[in-house]
């Protein structure tokens, strides 16, 4: 679409056509994608990075004591999990709110047997309640232990009602009991119908259930130093072409 050269930037156009120049200001450690932005004559340029911008990564909530998924939260219409989890409570709400599956309620089935969940709101502020099996009351956010509450958040980020183009996921089974890998798992899987995931996981149990849900697997291995595919060769490793600037 486009064509770099050092600050310059050109659009790329027929071969009997006179080269237009986007920008010639361009510094070195400057990427073009956040740099260029010109509806009229490079609008798929734009779409690039507009759809870039889309894609979430999510890489280790917090669930220690201060974290703020653990407190009450203005009440507000919110379609996507904050990385940092922030707005649990509100994302839950929302997804009770826009989708018509019970996918919240089978999820936390799945996990948690017997669980009801709940948003109550007091003076514009919205706080967790979960109620498990065999307890009298329903425990807060702030009560919940680590592994109940960062399955909450995954719930929360992977059934989202406005799913981006890629979602990425760094080691969700941290702080995760063992038993509850296989329904994370699933979780993952139904979100993958509505989006590309990527997921970094340590954990056999949950690599082994999602190749089970037919998942593509890449298998990382160091070799003196470098982090390269296992089974990669001349012939069918990724090229990688990084142009001169």
């Amino acid at each position: 679409m486009v064509d770099r050269r050092n600050n310059f930037v050109w659009l790329t156009t027929m071969r009997d056509e006179e080269p237009v120049m986007l920008t010639q200001h361009l510094s070195d450690t400057d990427s073009m994608l956040a740099s260029v932005a010109d509806p009229n004559r490079a609008p798929e340029m734009l779409a690039v990075r507009e759809g870039i911008r889309g894609w979430r990564f999510y890489d280790q909530f917090r669930t220690d004591a201060d974290s703020p998924a653990r407190a009450a939260q203005i009440g507000t219409f919110t379609p996507v999990l904050h990385h940092d989890g922030s707005n649990l409570a509100a994302a839950l709400q929302t997804i009770l709110e826009l989708r018509s599956d019970e996918a919240l309620a089978t999820t936390l089935e799945d996990a948690f047997p017997g669980s009801r969940l709940q948003i109550d709101v007091l003076n514009g502020r919205f706080e967790l309640q979960l109620q498990q099996h065999g307890l009298l009351r329903p425990l807060s956010a702030a009560e919940l232990s680590d592994g109940t509450l960062r399955y909450l958040l995954w719930t929360a980020a992977l059934l989202t009602p406005r799913p981006p183009e890629l979602m990425v996921l760094n080691e969700p089974e941290t702080s995760l009991h063992p038993d509850l890998l296989p329904a994370l798992a699933r979780l993952i899987l139904t979100a993958a119908k509505h989006t590309q995931v990527i997921v970094v996981s340590h954990a056999a149990g949950l690599v082994n259930a999602l190749e089970e849900g037919k998942c593509r697997r890449l298998h990382l291995e160091k070799s003196f130093g470098e982090t390269v595919l296992s089974g990669a060769t001349l012939f069918n490793r990724p090229k990688w072409e990084w142009p001169a600037r």
